[in-house]
């Protein structure tokens, strides 16, 4: 007579050091997404900051010349109690090897600068600042 052995049962579950390494890297993956996300989320509000800037410094260009005349001299101040802009506009002179004489010439050329900045949370200031070249006749021309 044949004795069968009945085979042992083999257990199907993981070990525990199966399953402290698949928690490991579960938390290191979960806090590489997490610090992914937060720097996108710092990016893109430093990326808003920046195009509200970049309208202020384009409202403040446009003035000159349109609102105001188109003269020399600075002017400064606040928008929405955070962008703090100055806005500056000098004579622009061609360099030239020539000795020209500018009463002859109908026009004259403004460089328009304007300056936004305003600060971070981290108490960090950023800064913007857009130029343009403008042209008005000699007779609008205030220097």
């Amino acid at each position: 007579m044949i004795l069968l052995q009945k085979p042992h049962k083999v257990q199907g579950g993981f070990s525990l050091l199966e399953i402290l390494v698949a928690f490991s890297i579960m938390a290191i993956s979960i806090g590489m997404l997490l610090s992914i996300f937060s720097s996108g989320l710092r990016n893109a509000s430093v990326s808003e900051e920046y195009t509200a800037a970049v309208q202020v410094a384009e409202a403040m260009i446009a003035r000159p010349g349109t609102e105001v005349p188109l003269q020399q001299g600075q002017s400064a101040g606040v928008v929405d109690d955070k962008y703090r802009w100055e806005l500056a506009v000098a004579p622009f002179e061609l360099p030239t090897t020539e000795t020209i004489d500018t009463r002859t010439i109908p026009a004259q050329l403004f460089m328009v600068t304007a300056a936004v900045s305003w600060e971070e949370g981290g108490g960090n200031e950023r800064r913007f600042e857009l130029s343009e070249l403008k042209l008005t006749t000699n007779a609008d021309a205030k220097p």
